[in-house]
């Protein structure tokens, strides 16, 4: 159940990026403010939830029945 939260605030923190990088234009920052405390909050989310990511690449999916 983690890493699938993990995973889903990752692909948002990717989203919000590729708007940055294609819109110029910062969802996190529109909704909670350009250095706030929520748009830092929201952001460190998203850099743990990609650092969690990670040990997905590196998991033995066939060991456990239930990933298959």
């Amino acid at each position: 159940m983690f890493d699938k939260i993990a995973l889903a605030i990752a692909i948002i923190g990717g989203i919000n990026w590729g708007s940055i990088g294609i819109f110029g234009f910062d969802l996190v920052a529109a909704l909670f403010g350009a250095g706030s405390v929520g748009s830092r909050i929201v952001y460190t989310l998203v850099g743990l939830s990609a650092l969690w990511c990670i040990s997905l690449l590196f998991r033995d999916w066939h060991r456990s029945p239930s990933h298959m």
